[in-house]
């Protein structure tokens, strides 16, 4: 159901988070690749960011970047990497747990994706994001054990009564 989204939403993050202020005030091969981001020049600007993080490995901002445009290169597993490993160097920031948890959910794993928004909600109990996010795992998590209970159970009169609630939550809320 979130095939559709992930793109928006681990782009939507970046911007919301500040993260596009400062890319532009850290030099040129960071504030060229946000730019090639922006116009859908993938290639170009994981190049760029490429360039950019052989210089400074650890840059947070860049690497969150990377994991951006590896997501919407539709290359999960390198961006769950990227992801993964900003959250051990920088465990305050909510960030990547939460895109981590939009990864996980476009692949149907939502008790990976609750994991994730676990963390960011851990790291920053404000996070609004990430708290809709959990919603939205738990909605999903639900439709499948109302699916599983009117699978096992075909007199089961209530299960597929709430699937369908939960199917026309989302089909309202326009998450596919």
């Amino acid at each position: 159901m979130y095939s559709g989204r992930v793109a928006r939403v681990v782009t939507a993050i970046s911007l919301v988070l500040g993260f596009n202020d400062v890319v532009f005030s850290q030099g040129d091969d960071l504030a060229q690749a946000n730019q090639l981001h922006k116009q859908g020049q993938l290639e170009r600007a994981l190049d760029r960011i490429n360039a950019y993080l052989s210089g400074r490995p650890k840059d947070a901002r860049g690497r969150f970047l990377k994991g951006v445009i590896l997501t919407e290169q539709k290359k999960p597993g390198e961006a769950i990497k990227v992801f993964t490993e900003l959250t051990f160097d920088y465990p305050e920031l909510p960030e990547p747990y939460n895109n981590l948890a939009v990864i996980y959910a476009a692949q149907g794993e939502y008790v990976k994706a609750r994991a994730a928004l676990e963390g960011a909600i851990r790291v920053h109990p404000s996070y609004a994001a990430a708290h809709e996010n959990l919603g939205d795992i738990y909605a999903q998590m639900a439709a499948q054990a109302y699916d599983k209970a009117a699978k096992l159970d075909r007199n089961n009169k209530t299960a597929p009564i709430k699937l369908n609630l939960v199917k026309e939550l989302f089909s309202k809320s326009g998450v596919k």
